[in-house]
């Protein structure tokens, strides 16, 4: 009888799996890219004082054959330091004076060097001689260098790059009208309305509360009349107590106001937020109120007591009295200061459902065959006869075969236009170019069935990807 033999040890099985996995790896076709190492810690900061860079790297790991990874080795992010005290020495003039007394240009001739502006490459650490009129190239500047005196840019391994939100160097994150870094407008909510009370006498009316985290606030008009704005505490921050306060930028509730008021009787007031406290803004009528426009955003969670607060406050009675003047009653019922006259539109009929228009070949058709693609927000709505007429605000513009203003009107044909667009927001559109045969009417038309999907990142980039796929 033989004897048994042992089978192979359960190391041996394994060792021979990994060298299989290692031949067939080695043996076949490149394969995808490599692995990155883990982010090392950041760099402490190029700069002592003022702005500079912080970087950190990693490094990719891969097997024969395979692609090298995809992504930087390095990133840099901006660095914020208290501001270099007076009379320092800027760091490009530091490094044109390191050259100082040194010869140069093939010659034992030494020269005086300070930062010269005038050349193509802002990155380039160009140096002119004092006392003459030629400048010299010593190569790049040093990573952190600012790239001109008055910009936020920094020179990074030769190019000019500015921080996003996120701080980081060439990041093209920007904050959305929400303060929220690389956000898509979805935790806020837009109020834009007109104030259009004529007021019963001459004197201060309420236009709007503004309330606490409001941001990017607007508010304009074209009249004698002078807008008004009052601190939580009553005080007055602009043309209060019937004194009007120059033009220029006012620092309050946390923000800056910037207050304009040009010669064609236009009058502005920008503050972009958010604020710290409740305004109030009024008008101080002297002349019929032509209609004052406003917006602002506010955060989600703040729009119901909002519209509480406005709807517990009595406008037509407690409206602050002109000074000097018996106040009386209005003719007609004052209307509420803060609705919009687009509520005041009559609503159509029940509409029948509008057919589908989703897919890749249904945006394709219609961003090739139209004139005009672009991102717009509605701002109004007015039905007419058998067309609907859209007031819209443009904001990106994709495609166009003319000029088109910031504010522009789309039609679209039907009183149940498909598909519908809904007031205050931001659609990306696709329409054409309609001229009557007598030349008189030049319009912006949304075809039946076409092309208007709520904007997105997402949407945004679509309609990059499928202009690429246009017959030329």
């Amino acid at each position: 009888m033989g004897k048994l033999r042992p089978g192979p040890h359960p190391l041996w099985n394994l060792l021979l799996l990994m060298w299989t996995l290692l031949s067939c790896s080695l043996g076949g076709s490149a394969q995808g890219p490599g692995e990155w190492t883990l982010w090392g810690s950041w760099s402490p900061c190029s700069s002592s004082c003022g702005r500079g860079l912080s970087v950190r790297s990693r490094r990719c790991i891969r097997f024969p054959r395979e692609e090298l990874c995809w992504g930087n080795t390095h990133e840099y992010r901006l660095c914020q330091l208290p501001d270099c005290p007076p009379g320092a020495m800027l760091f490009r003039d530091l490094q044109c004076a390191l050259y100082n007394g040194y010869p140069v240009l093939g010659s034992q001739k030494t020269y005086q060097w300070v930062p010269f502006y005038g050349a193509p490459n802002q990155c380039d650490l160009n140096c002119l001689a004092v006392g003459h009129a030629f400048y010299h190239s010593f190569g790049r500047v040093l990573d952190g260098t600012p790239c001109s005196p008055r910009s936020q840019g920094l020179c990074v391994a030769g190019r000019c790059l500015s921080a996003g939100c996120d701080g980081l160097m060439g990041s093209d994150a920007r904050k959305d009208h929400c303060g929220r870094c690389g956000g898509a407008n979805d935790s806020c909510l837009s109020v834009q309305r007109v104030f259009r009370d004529a007021g019963a006498f001459a004197g201060y009316w309420n236009v709007t509360l503004i309330p606490e985290g409001a941001r990017h606030i607007r508010a304009s008009h074209r009249s004698r009349n002078h807008l008004a704005l009052m601190m939580s505490d009553g005080s007055y921050l602009l043309n209060g107590n019937w004194e009007v306060s120059p033009p220029g930028t006012y620092e309050a509730a946390g923000t800056h106001v910037i207050y304009t008021r040009a010669t064609g009787l236009e009058e502005t007031l920008h503050a972009a937020g958010p604020t710290s406290q409740d305004l109030l803004l009024q008008v101080l009528l002297q002349e019929p109120n032509p209609g004052i426009e406003f917006e602002f955003w506010l955060p989600r969670e703040r729009y119901g007591p909002f519209q509480e607060q406005t709807q517990a406050l009595d406008w037509s009675l407690r409206q602050p009295q002109p000074r000097g003047v018996k106040p009386q009653p209005p003719e007609t019922p004052a209307v509420p200061a803060a609705i919009s006259p687009q509520t005041l539109t009559p609503s159509p009929d029940p509409c029948p459902p509008c057919p589908d228009t989703r897919g890749r070949a249904h945006r394709l058709l219609h961003y090739c065959s139209s004139d005009f693609v672009f991102q717009a927000r509605v701002l109004g709505r007015l039905y007419q006869a058998q067309e609907t007429r859209y007031e819209v605000r443009v904001q990106l513009v994709y495609k166009n075969r003319s000029p088109l203003r910031a504010l522009e009107y789309v039609w679209a044909p039907g009183r149940c236009p498909c598909p519908p667009l809904t007031l205050h927001r931001e659609y990306l559109l696709a329409a054409r170019r309609l001229v009557s045969s007598d030349g008189t009417q030049d319009r912006l038309l949304l075809p039946h069935a076409g092309y208007a999907r709520p904007w997105s990142p997402a949407e945004d980039s679509r309609a990059r990807l499928v202009a690429r796929h246009c017959p030329a």
